[in-house]
């Protein structure tokens, strides 16, 4: 297996572990790289939901800006995550279809 592809799934693993997802369940399960991709991302999409849904309560004068900057800046880093994975996966890929048969 091709050295980047590891990196990424390295990479994203750690990901998943400073979400609160957790690498361990992943790798308890037995899942592959699809059902880690598949976790993350439910995780952005909750994780945008969630800003969203602050961003909305302030609006409403119910919620603090401090609270408001906490959960984008939180939606933000998860889909720079899902970004950067999406990048090493693919020039991963573009590598190998470069290799000589």
């Amino acid at each position: 297996m091709d050295t980047k592809m590891l990196d990424a799934a390295n990479a994203y693993g750690a990901s998943l572990g400073r979400m609160g997802g957790g690498a361990a369940e992943i790798a308890s399960t037995g899942s592959g790289f699809g059902a880690m991709v598949e976790n993350m991302v439910s995780e952005t999409t909750n994780a945008v939901s969630a800003a969203e849904s602050v961003s909305a309560q302030a609006v409403a004068g119910q919620a603090d800006m401090v609270d408001v900057v906490t959960a984008i800046s939180n939606a933000e880093m998860v889909l720079e995550t899902v970004t950067t994975v999406r990048d090493r996966v693919i020039s991963a890929y573009q590598e190998i279809m470069r290799m000589p048969i």
